[in-house]
């Protein structure tokens, strides 16, 4: 009898955990052979993950990676808004805002998530099923590939809301795209549509999403010379059918719908191409790879746990119950307002945090 290497036997509450039949270049399910999705299911908060989706990502992944019979490991999530915004704001702000001895906690099973995706013995594949932002795009760096639709969108949030960047992406985004574009993401945290992604070498593939008259188009709020073919799943040079301006753009994104086949067939194509590879070969070869994020990753991981920690009690603090308390368009603290009184030597208390709240302007 085989023996059984997962740290507990779990049922998921707060993601989803399937296996789905591998398939074969004819499209045919394999017999015994799967590829196991763990999925985000947190939608009407654009799939932030809760502490307690944390602690079953890293069980999933850990499952997954234990699997004999498991070729490929899809990180994803429910819809096509987002695959993951990062952390729960309610929960910071509410929980962990003023509390740096239980979010150092915290930030130890987020690094043993992050370390869980590294650690796979599977490759794993991010779906970007919608925007990658902040914690999400940590989590998604972490993965081996990266396959999304083309509406998605690439980025950090951190400095703009009482954070760095410090849970992967200080590690792993000049990896991909270079010191100087990581420094401008990590910084300034405008995003990325996926093309430009795509372009900065962040991602692998990127697929059309919207669908205009039964058919697929690409994002008309952006203009690509390379795009994926929707009958091929070929890379084509040119330029594509778009609207001639933003206003006529926007008209057409409002006129079509959201459809992720396209998306679908390009992760299943991706996972067909793994099932074709010598298994051990393909896992020495990811893990050598994988080794120039570790590099970076266990060097900073546990001091980065520690500031994290101690930053609740400031910027942290502020950050997130602005994020979580403001009205909507006007989440982020008084920047302007915050420096003037720093530059006064005020204190961080909470006649500070007040002055700065967006609920005071």
């Amino acid at each position: 009898m085989l023996h059984s290497h997962n740290l507990t036997e779990h049922t998921y509450t707060d993601i989803i955990f399937e296996k789905r039949p591998a398939k074969d270049t004819a499209g045919n399910e394999v017999e015994g052979l799967y590829n196991a999705w763990v999925i985000l299911d947190n939608p009407t908060q654009y799939n932030s993950y809760t502490t307690n989706a944390v602690k079953e990502i890293i069980l999933a992944m850990r499952e997954a990676s234990n699997d004999r019979s498991v070729v490929a490991v899809v990180f994803t999530a429910v819809g096509n808004k987002a695959f993951c915004t990062g952390g729960n704001t309610k929960e910071y702000a509410e929980y962990y805002a003023g509390n740096p001895q239980e979010y150092k906690q915290y930030m130890r099973l987020f690094n043993d998530m992050v370390s869980a995706i590294l650690m796979n013995d599977k490759p794993v594949i991010c779906r970007a099923n919608g925007m990658r932002i902040g914690g999400g795009q940590e989590i998604g760096m972490a993965c081996d590939f990266t396959i999304a639709q083309d509406l998605a969108k690439f980025g950090q949030a951190g400095p703009k809301h009482g954070s760095a960047p410090d849970g992967g992406s200080t590690d792993f985004l000049h990896l991909f795209v270079g010191i100087e574009l990581a420094m401008y993401s990590c910084t300034v945290c405008d995003p990325w549509s996926a093309h430009e992604a795509l372009r900065y070498g962040l991602v692998t593939e990127v697929v059309p999403a919207l669908k205009v008259n039964g058919e697929f188009v690409n994002n008309p709020l952006v203009r690509t010379d390379r795009w994926v073919s929707e009958k091929t799943g070929e890379i084509i040079y040119g330029l594509p059918k778009k609207a001639k301006g933003l206003a006529e753009g926007k008209e057409l994104l409002k006129s079509g719908e959201v459809d992720l086949t396209l998306l679908d067939e390009a992760v299943e194509r991706m996972c067909t191409k793994l099932l074709y590879l010598m298994p051990n070969c393909l896992s020495k070869t990811i893990n050598s790879i994988r080794k120039k994020k570790l590099e970076h990753w266990d060097r900073n991981k546990e001091s980065n746990r520690e500031w994290l920690a101690l930053n609740m009690m400031t910027e942290g603090r502020a950050g997130f119950k602005a994020f979580n308390d403001g009205p909507r368009g006007n989440r982020e603290v008084d920047f302007i307002k915050l420096r003037q009184l720093l530059a006064e030597g005020k204190p961080w208390d909470d006649e500070m945090q007040k002055q700065i709240s967006p609920l005071n302007s």
